[in-house]
């Protein structure tokens, strides 16, 4: 694979399997190339043909193709590759590596590989309980395979809830990029297998688990009398993605908000603000945390004194405002003398000359990232995609125009990537 990184998806037939649809562009856009096997049972849940358009490739599937088999197909399937992954893995196929059973190519791939495995179980609740799936999962744990999740929610079945949802594209990314830094290897249970609570219940491991992220969004509203204020065209949409994405990151998230008409993520700790004075008092007392996303457009000025009624118009001419300057709630955490943020990320919203801006902004406030985007045209501020270019003192990473949700899915398996990560300096 001409990549300089590639992985071996292996697509189990659960209803899961579409997410694999998306983790195949996830993978493609972090530079890491995938080969495709699908198994019989995964083509009733998504097509070859969708599979080997997202990964330019052919997809696989039958063991005994005379083409591939002329080479010893499913051995070079399973040695040209860095990393194998298997998702969904559904029960069937667990039982198939737990026991060495090989009688389709991907259980022939499995037993054949001499690289590494990463599994992302799916599956009903009781099936994931069962005695011998456990006894299965042991067995894996034993050989050294790599698991991310399951998760625990509502199932597919009516009424069904508990563990063995498939974890998230992002989380699974995650996954793969340590696992192909070496760091599963070193530190298998890191994202690996998972843990057990003492009911022998499974503890799905998340890349930002254990950690507290904060994370600003929406504008801000600065009152010129009771009914008039200043504010920046912002919805919110970008910063509540990342407040998302975070927390399917496994984060504690704290979500400090302006006023949107967007609603509160799910599993995420919101707190409501309309000025810039209360965001910043509120992002203070939402610290520590280990990393803090700035991407609230917060009103640059506000009026010094607001009129405490609402004033009339035509009774005293055009009124004069006089305008003070807000408080800088990205440079005021960045360079905090105690309790700052191991990662400070800033957002630059530039109509021109964004790079040379953004540059001048991440040295300005002291953060450790800015993520800039150009606001110029029609269809960012309140809209639902985004160009933004990552700049850090070592360089700027241009990302292509995507949704804002996989702008939010991008940034945080980015961050969770970056690790030991401390103030230049510091």
């Amino acid at each position: 694979m001409s990549a300089s990184r590639s992985v071996l998806l292996i697509i189990g037939g659960g209803i899961a399997a579409y997410k694999c649809l998306e983790l195949i562009r996830r993978l493609k856009d972090h530079g890491i190339a995938s080969r495709c096997i699908l198994t019989k049972a995964g083509e009733a849940f998504v097509t070859p043909l969708s599979v080997s358009s997202l990964a330019g490739e052919r997809c696989y599937s039958d063991l005994f193709s005379l083409t591939d088999e002329a080479d010893i197909g499913h051995i070079a399937l399973s040695r040209s590759t860095d990393l194998i992954v298997v998702a969904p893995a559904t029960a069937d196929l667990i039982a198939k590596m737990a026991t060495g059973l090989a009688n389709d190519l991907a259980s022939t791939a499995l037993l054949a590989t001499d690289k590494r495995i990463l599994i992302a179980p799916a599956m009903n609740p009781r099936m994931w309980e069962h005695p011998a799936t456990r006894r299965n999962m042991a067995q894996l744990e034993k050989d050294g395979v790599l698991v991310v999740g399951p998760n625990s929610g509502a199932m597919a079945e009516r009424g069904e809830n508990g563990p063995g949802r498939m974890a998230e594209p992002l989380e699974i990314l995650a996954a793969i990029e340590r696992a192909l830094a070496g760091d599963m290897a070193a530190q298998p249970r890191a994202i690996g297998f998972l843990g057990r609570t003492p009911g022998g219940a499974a503890i799905a491991q998340k890349p930002l688990a254990g950690k507290h992220v904060l994370v600003t969004s929406g504008p801000t509203y600065e009152p010129i009398d009771p009914v008039r204020y200043i504010a920046n065209r912002s919805s919110g949409k970008q910063g509540h993605a990342i407040a998302a994405a975070a927390a399917a990151a496994g984060a504690s998230v704290t979500l400090v908000s302006g006023p949107v008409g967007l609603p509160d993520p799910d599993g995420v700790t919101t707190i409501h603000v309309e000025s810039a004075r209360e965001m910043l008092a509120a992002t203070e007392a939402a610290l520590p945390a280990d990393i803090a996303i700035f991407a609230a457009a917060v009103a640059d000025w506000r009026v010094a004194d607001a009129a405490p009624e609402k004033m009339k118009k035509g009774t005293s001419g055009t009124p004069a405002l006089a305008l003070v300057e807000n408080p800088d709630i990205l440079a005021t955490v960045a360079h905090r003398k105690t309790g700052r943020p191991a990662l400070v990320v800033g957002f630059a919203a530039e109509t021109e000359n964004v790079i040379d801006y953004a540059r001048a902004k991440l040295a300005r406030k002291g953060c450790d990232l800015i993520v800039a985007n150009d606001v110029g045209g029609t269809g960012v501020m309140g809209g639902d995609s985004n160009t933004v270019h990552l700049v850090t003192r070592d360089g700027v990473e241009t990302w292509p125009t995507l949704a804002k949700e996989e702008v939010a899915s991008r940034l945080i398996a980015h961050l969770a990537g970056l690790t030991g990560v401390s103030k230049a300096g510091a």
